[in-house]
């Protein structure tokens, strides 16, 4: 059942805390946070997550205004989506993601999506801003996304690119590492974990901004 546990402190954090604090709420808000998502995506995004552990986030979290349910077309399955509301969450998971990113001790085993990799991508790789506009078919565990790199910032959004100057296909985890390691793409693309069509420079630009 969703809990309705509450801290009882009239504080704006603790209210806040209220409404997002309970486990997996704010990595629901994450993984909407670049396109609106069906519940199997979600679980596939938080296998860690139950099904009946999940749906209590969901539903608590439709409660109070951060997300909602609707359907991207009218004959389209249903998907969630940030409100909003619950738009306004971004910049304080930003925030977390940057104080937590150098933790020490990560877990292991650890799970990556695909959100979470493309949110560090769009927001810590500026490629070349006098670099043409460059546009790029990524697909991530079986999802298509359209990146878009222009003047030194990379946009990101869910679905086929109508042209593509690269074509990309790989797992969040490969390209997380390659993002860290740019000496590992060589031997990525040789052991196929990496898939690849179109310029090596406009590659190595959209994910190292050189």
């Amino acid at each position: 059942m969703p809990t309705s546990r509450s801290y009882r402190d009239s504080c704006g954090i603790a209210r806040a805390l209220d409404i997002v604090g309970e486990r997996w709420a704010l990595l629901v808000v994450r993984e909407l946070l670049l396109a609106p998502q069906r519940f199997s995506d979600l679980r596939h995004a938080l296998p860690n997550a139950s099904s009946n552990l999940l749906t209590d986030r969901l539903r608590e979290l439709q409660h109070h205004g951060v997300i909602r349910r609707t359907r991207e077309s009218a004959t389209g399955p249903q998907v969630y989506e940030l409100t909003e509301r619950g738009r306004k969450l971004e910049p304080v998971i930003l925030a977390l993601s940057d104080w937590g990113i150098d933790a020490p001790h990560p877990p292991e085993p650890t799970s990556l999506s695909a959100t979470s990799v493309l949110i560090y991508l769009r927001d810590h790789v500026h490629p070349d801003p006098a670099a043409p506009p460059t546009v790029c078919r990524l697909e991530l565990d079986g999802t298509t996304w359209t990146l878009r790199a222009e003047s030194g910032r990379i946009q990101v959004h869910s679905g086929e690119p109508a042209t593509a100057d690269l074509s990309l296909r790989t797992t969040p985890k490969t390209l997380s590492a390659l993002l860290t390691d740019p000496a590992a793409l060589d031997a990525a693309l040789e052991e196929g974990t990496v898939t690849f069509a179109g310029s090596r420079p406009a590659l190595d630009s959209l994910l190292y901004g050189r």
